[in-house]
């Protein structure tokens, strides 16, 4: 249930103001919500089971030095921030292509979401998470995170459109980062 909760809350915080949620927006102007919203799941799924699975593979191989674990992960944690002060757009290309996507709706929105979330940090996040945690509440967890971030920004989008306080969501996420990573390092450290 940790590992579920955790990752849950990590991931939502990951997500706010990554690309991934601006191509839920554009979907979601071209296609009904339900089909974004099955189509992000499915592939949210998909790569987050790669991601737990490598994230399991190398928590394992450091059962002993769970220490060192902790201090790549707060190291992680740290870059994840400054990653996410950094922010995230999406390209006018990246726009155009979702707008202008032909056939199955939930196949383009799956196929397109599987494609950003490869070594984004969201599957970083989760890889990073699943060497310290349970890989199946990760896994539940991380998906569930992304899918209520996606489909916050389409509610929100669609209420408000332009007018999101981006700088405000970008700081708070970094923010957040920030703090799960200097934890992550002080409990590596003394637990040495």
């Amino acid at each position: 249930m940790q590992a579920f909760l955790l990752s849950t809350a990590v991931i939502f915080v990951a997500e706010l103001g990554d690309k991934s949620q601006l191509m839920a927006m554009t979907f979601a102007a071209r296609y009904s919500v339900r089909q974004v919203l099955i189509g992000i799941t499915v592939a949210t799924a998909l790569v987050h089971l790669a991601s737990v699975a490598i994230g399991a593979f190398v928590g394992d191989r450091f059962t002993e030095n769970q220490w060192m674990i902790s201090i790549i992960a707060g190291v992680a944690f740290l870059f994840f921030g400054l990653w996410t002060l950094r922010g995230d757009e999406l390209t006018e290309e990246e726009a155009d292509k979702a707008r202008r996507s032909t056939g199955a709706a939930m196949l383009a929105v799956g196929t397109a979401f599987f494609l950003a979330e490869l070594g984004d940090k969201t599957m970083l996040a989760t890889i990073t998470l699943a060497t310290r945690e349970g890989w199946f509440g990760t896994w539940i967890g991380s998906t569930l995170g992304m899918v209520l971030a996606d489909a916050l920004a389409i509610v929100v989008g669609a209420l408000l459109g332009k007018h999101l306080p981006e700088k405000a969501i970008r700081y708070g996420a970094a923010a957040l980062f920030g703090i799960f990573g200097v934890l992550l390092l002080i409990e590596g450290l003394t637990s040495r």
